[in-house]
């Protein structure tokens, strides 16, 4: 009589393991996930089309850029305004990677946590900027709504906006919201 408690903790315990490795199965692979999605979103931004990084901002994100003498400063808010941020990353030439990745809380408030390092070239294939980054990103259901940029160092942008404006690439133009 003694063995059927014993079982039955035993069986109890096992059902625990098993669904806590589920779980840590489960969140691995949602990493995983996201990282997929974020360099294949990153790829096309690179190739010029800002649409699938927007898409991933709710309508009233913000986009927090360090201040500065340069087109990125300062809070983007709004998709709008995020947008213009986008398109003046890819008129600029920057090209970036999401290198790696991390995320906590639940998919219903996330924060990520990515590693990003960008770079430009001129005309003549002269390296103009390169810069390491890390974003803090706060989510709602799979949508950004806040979002913070660190730089290793903010001097090289500053230099990028100065050989910007002597290559005559100016920043993107306001574009009325629809």
């Amino acid at each position: 009589m003694r063995r059927a408690p014993a079982i039955r903790r035993l069986r109890a315990s096992l059902i625990a393991i098993a669904g806590a490795g589920a779980a840590v199965a489960a969140r691995t692979a949602m990493a995983r996930v996201l990282l997929i999605k974020l360099r294949r979103d990153v790829r096309v931004l690179n190739a010029g089309d800002v649409q699938p990084v927007l898409s991933n901002y709710a309508e009233h994100a913000v986009l927090r850029f360090n201040d500065g003498e340069h087109r990125w400063a300062g809070e983007h808010r709004g998709k709008a305004a995020i947008a213009r941020f986008l398109e003046n990353f890819v008129a600029a030439g920057l090209q970036g990677d999401v290198t790696e990745l991390f995320i906590a809380g639940p998919p219903w408030r996330m924060t990520l946590v990515a590693r990003f390092d960008d770079r430009a070239h001129g005309p003549a294939g002269e390296e103009l900027y390169r810069n390491r980054t890390v974003l803090l990103a706060h989510t709602r259901w799979a949508r950004i709504v806040r979002q913070e940029d660190f730089y290793e160092d903010t001097r090289p942008i500053a230099e990028l906006e100065s050989r910007l404006t002597e290559l005559g690439i100016p920043p993107v133009s306001v574009t009325p919201a629809p």
